[in-house]
């Protein structure tokens, strides 16, 4: 071995011994005589003394040493005169008796430090040296320790991990797939998984009662800060179970680890709130409920004012943020750009401030009196000092602006601490969504999941009121995971595909496996699936994933560090019999 003991181990208790240590350079502080070197490995830093009187060669030998040089140090434990709080070895230093240099190192492109200098594109390029830094590897250390609990959890409620596929058949339904040429059957192609879903239905026809994985997925989507190309689930699936039975196991997932990582202990059950509720009261099927603002809805109190905003549209909605009256006009202005970009797409903003000796102020005082705008204040439940906010058009699309809007006021008001956790299920999604543009509709989850019981006689008269035996796991305004009952019955689920638009035909090629499957016996069965990255981000407190995840992709889907994807040989292309044709537009 090159060491006897790592850079975070040694405490005073160890005072007098003679160890070797070896890992990166941090820093170094020439002062004098004296040559004080930081060194850094996974597991801490510990300093190095080089003192010129005890050896001259050596300490000229420190001298030299640069940033991020690979090192073995030996020498004498001492105690510290001027201890480090800071660090859990800033009780001692080494006094260096001998140096041996194991790698020099360039000068690197950032700063390997917690608060580095570097952009994210450059880490990102070089992501193997900011890996070293302590605040990224601490990301995979927790990873690390919750995939390990998590298989433990299941282990002990009777789980079996078992491996699926990677190269199945492509089944686009949702996102679009990943595909994979195949040599040895020219002109075919595989697919990556978007997800594990046709095969741990196969595992509980097969009789496997409880499975689950901790597995990769792929889903060539759009990408953003919660999203990557290939991304990592905890895939879970029961049989002989209905939806209380699966709430009721994975909300004590969450809970176990909850306590594990953090020390909260959530006693009571996680709240539960219908699809429907939270559209109306969050425009959004994952609302952050760390604070309230719930929307308030006005358009009884609104109509017949002769103001054409309000008067046309289906739908006026607001909420009310505490203690926001003393907004300036230019506060109010940056607001009402922020709903106006084309991300959001609102056409404007109305607002209406009760001051705190209870006079009102509004933008569309001209249209309203003072007596209107106060009824709206009290459906508000507004009190003295609070700001209420208001924008109005079509039901769902205004919803969705004002969820942003609420979200954006959320965080200026301080409200949505990443260390404070608030935890729901949403329950009965709609179990089709109807596309215009396609005029048809389409499975909101996926097309294996059960219509609610009470909802099936209306599967052909009322199709889409029809609820989704369906759930999903909510934490601080992410979705954690989600998942539903299956439709374990062949004539239920050929009819879902004919309200879907497969022909017979088109059903059976692509899942014809799985229809031929239920006819064997297949048990009621049902599951869920977290989203791993998202579940380690949440209790790191961090927002994206990719912080994370070892070599993560960039919004464009690229490796910045092994610049992939590239263009692959024309003998390659040959062997596959493809040719490629791109469009120079």
């Amino acid at each position: 071995m090159h060491r006897s003991n790592t850079c975070g181990e040694l405490r005073i208790s160890d005072a007098g011994r003679t160890v070797t240590l070896a890992g990166w350079v941090q820093r170094s502080r020439k002062m004098g005589g004296m040559t004080f070197v930081d060194l850094r490995d996974r597991y801490g830093i510990t300093q190095l003394v080089f003192n010129s009187e005890n050896d001259q060669s050596l300490f000229e030998a420190a001298n030299k040493l640069g940033r991020e040089y690979v090192i073995q140090v030996t020498g004498v434990v001492a105690e510290r005169s001027n201890k480090n709080s800071n660090i859990p070895t800033g009780d001692i230093e080494i006094i260096a008796t001998g140096l041996k240099i194991l790698n020099k190192s360039d000068v690197p492109p950032f700063t390997i430090e917690d608060e580095t200098d570097g952009g994210d594109d450059l880490r990102m390029k070089y992501r193997y040296l900011d890996l070293r830094r302590p605040a990224v590897r601490k990301n995979l250390e927790l990873r690390h320790r919750m995939a390990f609990e998590i298989r433990r959890y299941l282990d002990s409620k009777g789980f079996l991990e078992v491996e699926t596929p990677v190269l199945i058949k492509s089944t686009p339904e949702g996102a679009r797939d990943f595909v994979v040429p195949s040599r040895m059957n020219p002109g075919q192609f595989y697919a990556l998984p978007q997800s594990p879903q046709t095969f741990k239905q196969l595992l509980m026809v097969s009789g496997f009662d409880r499975y689950f994985q901790i597995v990769k997925c792929f889903r060539d989507e759009d990408l953003r800060a919660d999203r990557q190309p290939e991304f990592t689930q905890i895939d879970c699936e029961m049989s002989f179970v209905d939806q209380e039975d699966v709430l009721q196991m994975f909300e004590g997932l969450v809970k176990h680890i909850f306590k594990y990582v953090k020390n909260i202990d959530f006693t009571e059950p996680f709240p539960r709130m219908t699809w429907a509720d939270a559209m109306r009261l969050y425009g959004s099927d994952k609302p952050d409920t760390r604070f309230g603002m719930e929307f308030v809805e006005l358009k009884d109190l609104t109509e017949n004012s002769g103001f054409a905003v309000m008067d046309d549209a289906p739908y006026v909605g607001a909420i009310v943020a505490p203690g926001c009256a003393a907004y300036t006009r230019k506060q109010l202005d940056k607001l009402t750009d922020f709903v106006k970009r084309p991300q959001i797409g609102a056409k404007g903003m109305m607002w209406v401030k009760l001051e705190t000796d209870g006079s009102v102020k509004s933008s569309v005082g001209k249209f309203f009196t003072d007596d209107q705008l106060k009824g709206w204040l009290e459906r508000g439940n507004a009190r003295p000092g609070d700001l209420m906010l208001i924008l109005a058009g079509e039901t769902m699309k205004t919803r969705k602006q004002l969820c942003e809007l609420r979200l954006e006021m959320g965080s200026q008001l301080g409200l949505r601490n990443p260390q404070e956790f608030s935890c729901l299920w949403v329950v009965d999604f709609p179990l089709f969504e109807w596309d215009e543009e396609t005029q048809r509709y389409y499975a909101m989850h996926h097309p294996f999941t059960a219509p609610n019981p009470e909802d099936v006689d209306m599967l052909d008269s009322n199709t889409g009121e029809v609820r989704a035996t369906a759930y999903d796991m909510i934490v601080n305004g992410n979705e954690l995971g989600g998942g539903s009952i299956r439709i374990h019955d062949s004539e239920l689920q050929d009819k879902m595909f004919r309200l879907l638009g497969l022909s017979e035909e088109d059903a059976q090629y692509k899942f014809g496996f799985l229809m031929n499957a239920f006819k064997y016996g297949a048990p009621p069965h049902g599951g869920l699936a977290f989203g791993f990255d998202r579940f380690v981000s949440i209790l790191a407190g961090l927002d994206s994933i990719r912080d994370v995840i070892a070599f993560p992709k960039n919004n464009a889907g690229r490796d910045m560090m092994i610049d992939a994807p590239a263009e692959i040989d024309d003998s390659q292309l040959d062997e596959l019999c493809i040719k490629v044709d791109i469009d120079e537009k």
